[in-house]
């Protein structure tokens, strides 16, 4: 008995045999009771252990993901966020686009102002860029000044709206400092869209997005370039604020 019961997965137990015929003492009886009292006060601690580690579990986590500076995402939360994007995409037959963007001549600002003032900018700028993002969406800081937003459930269309209206609300506002301090900021942005022949890890997603960036920065810098398959729609595939 005590073996079944151990197999079926119990972290105490108490046999408890009542037999008419035998003439159970209040000694016996109050000592039944107190052990099995005790008995679930073991197993409400290990609860309570059991939860305590599921919570210290749960931050840890999420310190690992995140980026202490910014507060956003980093670039280990994308490579677990963006196969399970594109596998929910495919799954659901939806549509999936990814913006990569990065501070123009951001080295300027940290060798004019120093590091303290470039990391000042970065959250600022970080704060900017999540308060005009949609609910669907997801930016993680990707290295350095470079940052990449999933966007879920949206066309390489949508995208470019979404990626000029980051441009726009970046470069039209300068970043206050301090009262004696504003800089002037503009982003460079590369659009990709998932595409049937695209790995399911989101490699070529991410390179796609990342040729649009670098051609982005090498034709002048603070505008938006989308993939040569949206190339065919006017005006679409490069848009300088």
């Amino acid at each position: 008995m005590t073996a079944a019961a151990l197999k079926q997965g119990v972290d105490a137990y108490i046999w408890h045999v009542i037999d008419e015929k035998i003439d159970h003492s209040l000694t016996e009886l109050t000592a039944n009771h107190g052990l099995i009292l005790a008995q679930l006060t073991v197993g409400l601690r290990k609860a309570q252990k059991y939860r305590d580690l599921i919570r210290t579990n749960d931050m840890l986590s999420a310190i690992a993901l995140a980026d202490s500076l910014t507060e956003l995402n980093n670039r280990r939360a994308l490579e677990w966020d963006l196969p399970r994007q594109i596998k929910k995409a495919r799954t659901q037959k939806t549509p999936m686009s990814l913006i990569i963007l990065d501070v123009d001549h951001f080295k300027k600002v940290n060798d004019t102002h120093g590091h303290l003032i470039g990391d000042r900018v970065l959250q600022l700028l970080c704060k900017r860029l999540r308060h005009n993002l949609r609910c669907q969406d997801t930016a993680f800081r990707y290295g350095g000044e470079e940052f990449v937003i999933i966007l879920a459930n949206t066309t390489g269309e949508e995208a470019l709206v979404v990626a000029r209206r980051l441009n726009r609300v970046v470069c039209e506002e300068p970043f206050s400092i301090s009262n004696k301090l504003t800089i002037n900021v503009t982003i460079s942005l590369g659009i990709g869209c998932l595409q049937a022949e695209d790995d399911e890890q989101g490699v070529s997603l991410l390179h796609h997005a990342d040729q649009c960036l670098l051609q982005a920065k090498t034709t002048g810098r603070n505008r938006v370039i989308a993939s040569n398959y949206l190339s065919h729609i006017p005006h679409l595939n490069a848009v300088s604020s």
